[in-house]
């Protein structure tokens, strides 16, 4: 009678099963969720935007500033104190400015923006600085977020839905919202139609 070693079957049987899954994942190549936006001139023509652009968001509260002076001098402003500037006979201002990080930092030649939306949040403030004028635009986008699970190995996402869109008018003729699901397929998400000045 012929015995067979049930556990070496298994061991085996167990392996040839990692090897199989972890060949097929389906999970998503990319999986970085952000709300993309299309560039347009005021007829609704896709433009490169060659102006330099700087991309800002506004964070929840408020953070303290140390503002260096001294006559005929560059003002320095930083987020810590620094005490060597008072020795080189720098005067010395403590204020609280509102919170904002650099999403997209002096990008020209661009058609599209890419930007990640707040996950808790539901209104983002988004400001776009140009170099060949000297007024800023503010765009204010609010939106719904919700937790997005593809498979448990994949891990989760924050998929958003856009509800409303406002601008201010600088560079900006119009905002349009054209999908309002903001996920990871990569959809134009929001038109900016630009009004020539930083064209």
């Amino acid at each position: 009678m012929k015995v067979v070693n049930c556990s070496y079957s298994f061991l085996l049987y167990s392996i040839f099963l990692i090897i199989c899954s972890c060949s097929a994942s389906n999970c998503p190549l990319e999986s970085n969720v952000t709300c993309n936006y299309g560039l347009y001139d005021s007829n609704g023509n896709p433009i490169v935007l060659n102006d330099e652009l700087t991309v800002t968001t506004l964070l929840p509260g408020y953070k303290t500033v140390y503002i260096y002076k001294q006559l005929n001098a560059e003002t320095v402003t930083l987020d810590y104190q620094d005490d060597s500037y008072l020795e080189r006979g720098y005067s010395l201002t403590i204020s609280n400015v509102r919170k904002d990080t650099v999403l997209i930092n002096k990008i020209t030649n661009v058609n599209t923006l890419k930007i990640p939306l707040s996950y808790f949040a539901e209104k983002d403030t988004i400001i776009l600085s140009y170099a060949s004028i000297s007024n800023k635009d503010t765009i204010y986008l609010q939106h719904n977020n919700y937790t997005h699970v593809d498979l448990p190995e994949c891990g989760t996402n924050r998929f958003h839905t856009l509800k409303n869109i406002s601008s201010t008018y600088s560079g900006i003729n119009d905002v349009e919202i054209v999908n309002s699901t903001v996920n990871y397929e990569g959809n134009e998400n929001v038109k900016i139609y630009f009004n020539g000045t930083a064209e």
